[in-house]
């Protein structure tokens, strides 16, 4: 396994992305990424309490329910956090593999791509009223990028109430993985093409991350939104006879 993450403040005047990645075996691994929401104040703590849940609270079995539950105490530790004033709140995706198998668990639009021998073929949908308008067919997956309402999340940690939490996860089989995790901040700029193609090019996942943020420098506007990715390549090999 090898990976690589950054974070980067973008145009702001601060960073509400936080992420971390931990390794405890040679494919076993933890992979979280989180987005505060600025707009209801405190999205930096939110964000830090989100990804410092799951990476103290993971002990090393990778399973959809272990992430799930792990959210949920991430969401019940933002809510106990909130105030009048500051009602914080964030986006989670987090990644876990061992055994043989990758899982993940999601709530809001940051993002899981996963590629397999170089070609793309699963990523999040994201808990949004974009997303809802491209299941209703009034727009394309890609001009969720462009969308009147691609900010207006239906789900967060931190929002009143419980939290619904989607969850997925696959079989590793002999070949090449690859994942990406990246808030909105990074996808809105980089298209699905580009990831494949920059995958394509690079020899490693910090230089795979680097050809990306090349292409999301040269797109963003000055004001851009943080943004961050954590990205990390696993070679399954063929099972011996």
């Amino acid at each position: 396994m090898n990976a690589y993450s950054y974070t980067d403040i973008g145009g702001r005047s601060h960073n509400e992305d936080a992420v971390c990645i931990r390794q405890t075996g040679e494919n076993q691994f933890l992979a979280v990424l989180a987005d505060g929401l600025g707009g209801h104040g405190g999205g930096e703590i939110a964000s830090e309490i989100a990804v410092e849940t799951l990476d103290n609270g993971w002990k090393g079995i990778s399973s959809p329910a272990v992430l799930y539950d792990l959210i949920l105490q991430a969401h019940r530790r933002i809510l106990s956090s909130q105030t009048p004033v500051c009602r914080m709140r964030s986006t989670i995706v987090a990644l876990s593999v061992g055994s043989g198998h990758a899982d993940w668990a999601y709530a809001g639009d940051s993002r899981l791509y996963q590629f397999y021998n170089g070609e793309l073929v699963y990523q999040t949908r994201d808990h949004s009223a974009s997303q809802v308008a491209v299941l209703m067919g009034e727009i394309t997956q890609d001009e969720i990028r462009f969308h009147k309402d691609r900010s207006q999340l239906f789900r967060a940690l931190g929002q009143d109430g419980g939290l619904n939490v989607d969850t997925g996860s696959v079989d590793l089989i002999p070949g090449q993985y690859a994942f990406l995790l990246c808030s909105d901040g990074f996808w809105e700029y980089v298209y699905e093409q580009e990831m494949t193609v920059s995958l394509a090019k690079a020899s490693s996942p910090k230089e795979w991350v680097e050809k990306m943020r090349s292409i999301l420098r040269q797109r963003a506007p000055e004001n851009n939104d943080n943004n961050t990715a954590a990205a990390i390549w696993l070679t399954v090999p063929e099972r011996s006879k």
